[in-house]
């Protein structure tokens, strides 16, 4: 019976599967088991998944469902007494497992070991070390403002405590991770790999205004519903929390490639509306990077827009 079961929902993920594999199979830990979940792709994955040849690798396939049903599929098929996650596109340092590993042992009474991540581009050539964070024990008032793991590929996780909480909740599948990380700070201490090892992949496509705006809306429900339970202490967090959310959605309408007013003016809105629920984020150096990105698309589009009047002008001046 292995250990550690890892599990890898998978998405038409031709292009990253093997590699996402290959650092799982790297890994200076090996007492493992490797669960794919084909999530009903229509490209190569399927066949890409079971050309490896690797006996603690299984691989089950199903129609579609979304990120967090293939999830939930896949720990029904775990074995392990701890449970990794891995986006197919993600990759981990050879030794992530082992010392998530070594910390759950050394802290019997945490249910979550996690890392810090490195930020990394869409064909993984390069990557940025995010913010190192030492937040361990009871780590709810933190992760109530912040989902400071950033990704669902990070943490390593008892069975006791999953068993516990049940499965990711598809109804808020913009905001699953964040979502599943606050419904075991309610009864597990975490506690911390002080070290950078997971690469979380960052797509370079923009959302959709309509991704974005379902983002947001998972975001509100998982706070909604998040705080309808925390203890009263907690409430006054509220504000802060909702002003995360406002400022994460402003940074995906920034990242639009279209430079136009209405992006910009969304990006805006949703900003002001962070600082009016909680001012001290103009302290923090989140909210005053997103007021520069802000100000810089504000004066590129309104460039751009007065040299296409300018052009119109031209070609009607032109035309007389």
């Amino acid at each position: 019976m292995p250990i550690i079961s890892v599990i890898i929902p998978s998405y038409n993920a031709e292009h990253t599967i093997f590699e996402t594999i290959k650092s799982v199979q790297e890994q200076t830990f090996a007492d493992f088991e490797i669960i794919i979940i084909n999530d009903g792709s229509t490209d190569n994955t399927l066949a890409l998944v079971q050309s490896v040849q690797d006996q603690r690798l299984k691989v089950f396939s199903y129609e579609n469902g979304g990120l967090s049903v293939a999830r939930n599929r896949g720990f029904s098929h775990a074995i392990g007494k701890f449970i990794a996650f891995l986006d197919a596109d993600d990759l981990w340092t050879p030794d992530k497992l082992e010392l998530q590993l070594a910390a759950l042992k050394h802290h019997p009474d945490a249910g979550v070991a996690y890392s810090w991540t490195y930020f990394m581009d869409e064909q993984g050539k390069s990557s940025i070390p995010g913010v190192s964070i030492f937040f361990e024990g009871d780590v709810q008032p933190n992760l109530l403002v912040n989902n400071f793991l950033a990704s669902g590929s990070n943490p390593l996780i008892r069975r006791q405590a999953i068993e516990s909480v049940g499965g990711f909740d598809p109804v808020c599948a913009g905001c699953a991770d964040w979502d599943y990380w606050l419904r075991l700070s309610v009864s597990w201490n975490f506690v911390v790999v002080p070290k950078h090892q997971i690469f979380y992949r960052q797509s370079s496509n923009s959302m959709s205004f309509t991704k974005v705006k379902h983002m947001e809306d998972d975001g509100l429900l998982v706070i909604k519903k998040t705080f309808q339970t925390v203890p009263a202490e907690l409430k006054h967090l509220k504000k802060q929390s909702l002003a995360w959310i406002y400022q994460y959605v402003t940074q995906q309408y920034l990242k639009q490639n279209s430079n136009s007013i209405d992006t910009v003016n969304q990006a805006g809105q949703k900003l002001w509306t962070a600082i009016r629920l909680h001012p001290q984020i103009l302290l923090q150096d989140y909210a005053q990077s997103l007021i520069r990105w802000l100000i810089k698309k504000w004066i590129i589009t309104v460039l751009q827009q007065v040299r296409l009047a300018k052009s119109k002008m031209l070609l009607l001046s032109s035309k007389e």
